[in-house]
């Protein structure tokens, strides 16, 4: 397998294509980024705890059933995977009450949500990723309505694996987003699975271990997302 040239570069991961036009790798850098880009800043190490984590989450997610576009790691930041036509289109599972929930609703952080909310945005940076609903997916063409019910499915399976894999780890899987893409016809989890994505707190004291503690100042980011993972068992390579 052959990386060549670049096809796309995003807040903090490029695209490259390969001499396969069904594969392309993954390249997870060390860019952090939050408010829309409004804070970035470079965190070392970040791009390869990233890439690791992902691989660990997708290899955990295909074991127990979900179709994802993950192949293999091919190095301590790259990966390659299967090249995906992507729905743009977050999907998003809250268990407990954080951000922007808090923001429109007016609820206490921390809340549990029982059942927990699925929410669909836009992925679009120029908008801000609006928040959207299955009418608009369908009406605007961006899925057709059995890939939103698939999408919806797998959203919620991965909330059943990810929430006990991280409980077992003395952990609280908060809220996380999900995209999906389409290959041959099938719906596939594509893009990554990290702390960058998703919320996480320590089940005990509730400490933030995820990309709040970089959009808070809380500091720690890189330390919070390696202590998660050596919780489930990982380590890491530099």
């Amino acid at each position: 397998m052959e990386k060549r040239k670049e096809l796309y570069s995003g807040k903090a991961k490029s695209v490259f294509t390969t001499d396969d036009d069904n594969l392309m790798v993954l390249s997870f850098r060390d860019d952090t980024s939050a408010f829309d880009g409004k804070k970035v800043e470079q965190l070392a190490r970040k791009g390869a705890v990233n890439n690791q984590f992902n691989a660990f989450i997708m290899e955990k997610l295909a074991a127990a059933g979900i179709p994802t576009h993950f192949v293999r790691r091919l190095s301590s930041n790259e990966s390659l995977v299967k090249r995906l036509s992507m729905i743009p289109v977050e999907c998003v599972v809250r268990n407990i009450a954080a951000g922007s929930l808090c923001r429109r609703l007016g609820v206490e952080e921390g809340l549990a949500l029982n059942p927990p909310t699925f929410e669909m945005f836009l992925k679009n940076d120029a908008l801000g990723d609006p928040m959207i609903n299955e009418y608009h997916v369908r009406s605007f063409g961006w899925a057709e309505p059995g890939q939103i019910e698939q999408m919806k499915v797998l959203t919620f399976k991965v909330n059943d694996i990810l929430k006990q894999l991280f409980l077992d780890g003395g952990m609280l899987l908060v809220d996380y987003k999900l995209e999906f893409g389409v290959a041959d016809g099938e719906i596939l989890l594509g893009d990554e699975f990290s702390p960058d994505g998703c919320r996480l707190w320590d089940a005990e004291t509730r400490e933030k271990m995820d990309k709040d503690r970089f959009r808070q100042g809380l500091g720690g980011v890189v330390e919070a997302y390696e202590q998660v993972g050596q919780r489930l068992g990982m380590t890491f390579e530099y």
